[in-house]
């Protein structure tokens, strides 16, 4: 016999939190997969973001300065994990870069510099929407740099990233990894939404027709530049709200933050969601 219970108004007077709502729907046993997870994942991502405010105060009472870099395909999900970082943060100690082409002043430039400028300053966490790494995957995939950039850029990036180690700047580096079904559906998405429209472009389209030669050179991004001092981590990004939690779970976990141990959340990331390079043999994308 089909249930037909439902939630009353006496109900929702009885319940103060996400938790004991769903502890009420399965008690009433109300089918409500899609509702549970969706108030989970609000849960989590509240409880994370107070350790990220933690984390902010930590980082700007001792000077530390960090740098988390996302790269991936098109529609992976880089703008929604940042926005969900910086949500809480205090706008004085946090930036966000996305930088635009490069001017014909910067083209006459050395590669890293205008990269440089945008480093976090003593107290600060900067977000990198794409970053120096943009010669390695986007550049030699459209043509936009030549052969000899290419090699060179490749040649130098681990050598830039271990000065940033050795003067004590922090740089995590995520990679979120898409399936071209789930980017196609993405694309899609943002087509058919005005509000979105903006984000596809050109290049987003060519990202399906040269899916394998991003491939070709996303493999060899990771096989000269993944380092013991400035590793590569893989995040699994086909459910981006689990890639959001679990992107900044690692943020968390590689810190020693005051307030740490009172987190009402784990902090360690889930192993099958996020992996450093090495161990990702069976990627998305």
């Amino acid at each position: 016999m089909k249930n037909t219970q439902k939630l009353t108004q006496q109900d929702f007077k009885t319940v103060s939190t996400n938790e004991e709502l769903i502890a009420l729907i399965k008690q009433k046993k109300i089918p409500f997969q899609k509702v549970e997870k969706t108030l989970i994942y609000e849960s989590e991502l509240k409880k994370l973001q107070i350790e990220l405010v933690k984390l902010q105060q930590w980082i700007s009472k001792t000077n530390k300065r960090v740098a988390v870099i996302f790269e991936g395909r098109d529609a992976a999900g880089k703008g929604g994990n940042i926005r969900r970082f910086m949500e809480h943060l205090n706008p004085r100690s946090m930036r966000l870069v996305a930088l635009n082409k490069p001017t014909e002043v910067e083209k006459g430039q050395w590669y890293f510099q205008r990269y440089i400028k945008e480093l976090p300053n003593p107290g600060e966490i900067v977000f990198f929407d794409r970053s120096w790494y943009n010669r390695a995957v986007v550049e030699p995939v459209m043509g936009f740099c030549t052969e000899q950039e290419y090699k060179e850029f490749l040649v130098q990036v681990p050598e830039f990233e271990h000065m940033l180690y050795e003067d004590g700047v922090v740089v995590i580096k995520f990679w979120l990894s898409i399936s071209k079904e789930e980017q196609v559906k993405r694309f899609d998405a943002r087509n058919e939404n005005p509000l979105k429209r903006w984000k596809f472009s050109p290049v987003d389209k060519k990202g399906q027709e040269l899916w394998e030669r991003y491939t070709h050179y996303k493999e060899e991004m990771f096989s000269k530049t993944h380092t013991t001092y400035c590793p590569w981590l893989i995040i699994k990004t086909n459910d981006k709200k689990e890639a959001r939690l679990e992107a900044m779970r690692h943020v968390l976990s590689q810190f020693n933050y005051e307030g740490k141990k009172d987190a009402e959340t784990i902090l360690n990331p889930d192993p099958n969601v996020v992996m450093r390079y090495y161990r990702s043999i069976h990627q998305l994308d």
